[in-house]
This record gives C-alpha cells, sequence and structure tokens, in this order.
C-alpha cells in the first residue's frame, strides 16, 4: 500500500481523534462534577440533551451549508467557535461562578458548532480517503473511537481527583491546538470533483437530502433502524452513573472503569471490522450485530452485583458496534454522490440522532423519578429487590432491565422490515 495515498488522512484521523479526546474527558469530568454537586442523573442527562438538541433540530440544514462552502475553512471556524465555549467553561469555574445554565448554555452552542462540523468532516474524510480504502479507514475510525472512549474516563476521573476540573478543561484546550494548527497548516483537502450545477436556497438543498433518502428505502430503514438503537442506547447511558456512582461497590472511578470497557471492546471490534473479508449482506451484519449488543449488556448490567461483570456487560454491548459502524459507512459512501453527501449525512443526523435527547431525558426521568422511587418503597423482601437491590442504585438497574427488553424488541421489529434489504459492493 502506498502510505502516501493516505497521508492527509492519517494526520486529520490521529489529531482530530486526539482533540475529540480532550473534549470527552471534560465532558467526563463535567458530568462528575455535576453529579457530585447534585446527586441527580436528569440534571447531568441535561448537559447532554443540550448539545444533542440544537444537533438534531440544525442537522438537516447543517448538511446544506456543508455542501455550499469549503470543508476545511468550516471545520476551522466550528473548531475555534467551540473551544472559545470551553474557555468561557474555565474561566467561569476559576472565579467560582460556574452555574448549571451555564453549562446548558455552553453545551448548546458547542452542539450547534458539531452539527456543522460534523457533515463537513465526513466529506473531508471522504475526499482525502481513495475508495480502495474505505472499509481499512472506516476501522481505523472506529479504533480511535475506541481508544477515546477507553482513555477519557480514565483520564477524565483522574485528572478530576486529582487537579479538579480544571486541569480536566486544559487537556481539552491543548489538544484543541494541536488539532487546529494540523488543520490549518499540513493537510489539503480537495475540491468536490462533482459541483452541483443547482445550488439553491438551504431549504431546497435539505429538501433533497430527504428525498435522496425517500428514493433510496434500503438506506432510510437502516437510519431508522439505528434511530431506535439510539433511543435504547441513550437511555441505558442516563441511568448507568445512576446505577454505578452511589452502588456500594461502585463510586467515581469504578463508573471510568466500567465505563472504559467499552472501548476496549470498540477496540476488537475495530480489528474485526478492518480485517473482516466483504459480508456478503452488510445490512444483515448491521442488524445482527445490534440484535446481539441490546440482548446482551443490559441485562447483566442490571442483574448483577459486581464490577467485573459489570465490565463484562459493556464489552459484550460494545464489541460489534464498530462492525456496524464500519458497513453503514461503507454503504453510505458508496452509494451517496460526493455532492450530495454533506446534505445526506445531515439528514442522516438528524432521522438517526434525534432519539438520543429523548432517549436521555427518559432514563434519566425514569431513574430518578418512577423507579428509585418504586424501589424505596417496595416491600425488602420482594422479588424485585431480590432481583435488582437495594438503596440508591437499584432503580438505575431496574430502568437497565427493563431497557434490555425494549432493546431487543426494536431489534426484532426492525429486523423483520429489514430482511427484503440486501447490500454488497
Amino acid at each position: 500500500m502506498n502510505k502516501n495515498k493516505l497521508r492527509d488522512f492519517y494526520i486529520l484521523w490521529s489529531t482530530q481523534s486526539l482533540s475529540q479526546l480532550g473534549s470527552a474527558v471534560t465532558a467526563f469530568a463535567l458530568t462528575l462534577w455535576l453529579y457530585d454537586k447534585t446527586g441527580s442523573v436528569l440534571s447531568t442527562s441535561a448537559l447532554r440533551i443540550c448539545t444533542y438538541a440544537p444537533y438534531v433540530v440544525m442537522s438537516i440544514f447543517a448538511g446544506s451549508i456543508t455542501d455550499r462552502f469549503d470543508k476545511k475553512r468550516t471545520m476551522l471556524i466550528c473548531d475555534l467557535i467551540a473551544a472559545l465555549t470551553t474557555v468561557a467553561v474555565f474561566v467561569l469555574y476559576k472565579l467560582d461562578t460556574l452555574e448549571l445554565w451555564h453549562l446548558y448554555l455552553i453545551n448548546a452552542i458547542s452542539g450547534l458548532m458539531n452539527t456543522v462540523q460534523q457533515p463537513a468532516s465526513e466529506v473531508a474524510y471522504t475526499l482525502v480517503i481513495p475508495k480502495d480504502y474505505y472499509q481499512k479507514t472506516s476501522g481505523l475510525q472506529s479504533l480511535s473511537r475506541s481508544l477515546i472512549t477507553i482513555g477519557n474516563p480514565l483520564i477524565a476521573a483522574a485528572v478530576y481527583g486529582l487537579a479538579g476540573l480544571d486541569a480536566a478543561i486544559a487537556v481539552d484546550l491543548v489538544t484543541f491546538v494541536i488539532a487546529f494548527a494540523a488543520l490549518a497548516f499540513f493537510i489539503r483537502i480537495p475540491d468536490v470533483p462533482e459541483k452541483d450545477e443547482n445550488e439553491g436556497n438551504v431549504l431546497q438543498l435539505a429538501k433533497e437530502g430527504l428525498s435522496y433518502l425517500k428514493e433510496n428505502p434500503m438506506i432510510l430503514y437502516v437510519i431508522l433502524f439505528m434511530a431506535g438503537v439510539n433511543l435504547i442506547a441513550s437511555a441505558f447511558d442516563a441511568a448507568l452513573p445512576g446505577f454505578i456512582i452511589p452502588n456500594p461497590r461502585g463510586g467515581n472511578y469504578i463508573f471510568g472503569v466500567v465505563s472504559s470497557f467499552s472501548g476496549v471492546a470498540m477496540i476488537a471490534g475495530s480489528f474485526i471490522a478492518t480485517v473482516m473479508p466483504k459480508p456478503k449482506n452488510r445490512v444483515r451484519v448491521i442488524y445482527l450485530s445490534m440484535l446481539f449488543s441490546l440482548a446482551t449488556e443490559n441485562y447483566l448490567l442490571a442483574l448483577t452485583r459486581s464490577p467485573v461483570l459489570w465490565c463484562i456487560g459493556q464489552f459484550l454491548g460494545w464489541i460489534f458496534v464498530p462492525v456496524m459502524a464500519a458497513n453503514q459507512n461503507v454503504i453510505m459512501k458508496n452509494s451517496i454522490p460526493v455532492r450530495l453527501q454533506g446534505r445526506v449525512y445531515a439528514c442522516r443526523n438528524t432521522l438517526q440522532f434525534f432519539t438520543i435527547p429523548i432517549g436521555l431525558l427518559l432514563g434519566s426521568f425514569m431513574v430518578d423519578n418512577i423507579c428509585e422511587p418504586l424501589m424505596a418503597r417496595s416491600d425488602a423482601q420482594s422479588v424485585i429487590h431480590l432481583l435488582f437491590g437495594s438503596g440508591k442504585g437499584s432503580g438505575a438497574a431496574l430502568v437497565l432491565f427493563i431497557l434490555g427488553i425494549a432493546g431487543t424488541a426494536v431489534c426484532l421489529i426492525f429486523g423483520h422490515k429489514l430482511k427484503n434489504y440486501t447490500y454488497t459492493d
């Protein structure tokens, strides 16, 4: 393989991944800081809801904006504004004036920048990667996401515990500077080879993205299936801190360790995605990967009391996520014309990820307002206490079990529809 063909990809991938690690460290440290301050699952979930809400609402328009403007310049501007929001958190924290509403507003602005930056980044990767290397590079991107998932909770828990929130933010800012400089001075992103002759307004271009999905039902159904998966997964993410942190065998550090095992699993899954031969039907691989994930992790965590088993549950739940992601990426990159990718990816983001803030709200509400009070009121000798334990955190365990049932049902329902579609490249 001629490594020069992937030079720009390697620089972009490595530096952007480093910056994403820094951002993830800050996000995790903020979760710990906020849970320590409020003890509420809902308040911590609200941070991610504020990030995802503008992302979901505006993505459908952001892609059309992305298609009309220079990809590199768009990424640089969005990254710079997002970094300024991190600086704002740092200043407010050092002045001891940081409040919840500050974090919610700042996360909303950061999420809005990510809304525009993400589809620009997707197209940029397409432009710098030769077509023959799509599957290999998708596996490498999954690998970096895995390393971030492993590293960020451990680094954040250690840095936050030893040096405080301001140190975690400093890590974020240093990694941003490295990524920004690399993109600005060392990476050339080619122009889109086929320009759109009819560049309409933002609404018209967004409509074209939706029209493309409507005319390609296989891609649309895969996206809708993943929206259902994201609903369950985000509710799980909301409930997990409330399950582990107050548990007698848990705490902040154990929460970080258990969270990191999803990254360990994704490294293994990324290796599988990188070396596996082309499957006969990529759609079937996506469906079976998610069925295995949702039908194992939730039950194992909900019904056990051992951190070792929690880690095993995380591993089983995440090992095939990179396989799913790589196959979905290949389908979309090979199927969608490059000139349309920004607007179609943006429509994908709206349709596939709109369930994330709903899931975060649903999962945290179920923990704080339904299942924890239910467990507190119920007889200590009842079946639900035998299954899910007692004390704070047992209600979150009940939520995880319910999500396991719901996730299995989502996969079986969509699987019946997806079996009518095949994709082989």
